[in-house]
């Protein structure tokens, strides 16, 4: 159920939560590389959420779809069920602080990952399980500036290169953040290993109404060394600011 893989994710659904800005629509003023970069992470939290999520995920051997439920309180504890395919319903991950853990339905076991487990994938995915800890914001771990600022491909774009803080616990030599020059929206992330060699594409697509707010409701990585894999996560209802038991979030409730 857990494959070694390479990711981020900065995003899987909500995970990492803080007050959620007002994304407008309307042509701004040229913002700054930090403003760019806090826009894009505070793209999808609140103080907590909720969110139905359709995951699909593809490789060499075989492709496969999940509908996720999922639930996040503060920064730092997440909860995410599985609710389709049959076989796999009601496999759970609980993230409490920087520790995480799996509920397999199957075996009716409760398994804490070891610190040796937290890069390879999550449930099969091109995410990882450092991606669904990680707290840390690009404005505080990199040192950015923006390198473009034009047309490309008939689009106006704004580019922020990032470069690592040498104290960041990052696993990146450089991550490049292209964003649309009117919305300030996020179009692609791209994410450099130490040597310096493209990783990973992350794609941001169909923006649209998404808990309240226009945001682009599909998103999509692919391993820079394989274009035929992929995995897209899909936005079917996200809902910011709940009121959240902090029940929720324990080993009990991953078992039910």
């Amino acid at each position: 159920m857990i494959k070694k893989t390479a990711l981020l994710l900065a995003v899987l659904l909500a995970i990492n939560t803080i007050p959620a800005p007002a994304f407008s629509q309307s042509i701004e003023k040229s913002l700054t590389p930090k403003q760019i970069l806090d826009k894009v992470d505070d793209l999808w939290r609140g103080e907590s959420s909720y969110g139905k999520i359709n995951m699909t995920i593809t490789t060499e051997h075989w492709s496969r779809s999940l509908t996720l439920e999922a639930w996040s309180k503060g920064k730092d504890r997440s909860l995410i069920k599985i609710l389709s395919p049959k076989k796999e319903k009601g496999t759970a991950t609980l993230r409490y602080g920087n520790n995480i853990w799996n509920y397999l339905p199957k075996v009716k076991r409760v398994i804490k990952l070891p610190s040796s487990m937290m890069a390879s994938a999550w449930m099969g995915s091109h995410f990882t399980n450092d991606d669904l800890v990680k707290e840390s914001r690009m404005a505080d771990d990199y040192t950015f500036t923006i390198t473009f600022d034009g047309e490309k491909n008939r689009k106006k774009i704004v580019e922020v290169t990032c470069i690592p803080n040498p104290e960041a616990a990052v696993v990146w030599g450089k991550v490049v953040v292209i964003v649309d020059r009117v919305t300030y929206l996020p179009l692609t992330i791209n994410y450099y290993d130490e040597d310096m060699n493209l990783a990973r594409i992350m794609t941001f697509m169909d923006v649209g109404p998404l808990g309240g707010k226009d945001r682009p409701r599909r998103m999509s990585i692919v391993p820079a060394d394989n274009s035929d894999e992929s995995t897209t996560v899909h936005y079917s209802e996200l809902e910011f600011n709940p009121d959240i038991s902090d029940a929720l979030f324990s080993i009990r409730s991953l078992q039910k």
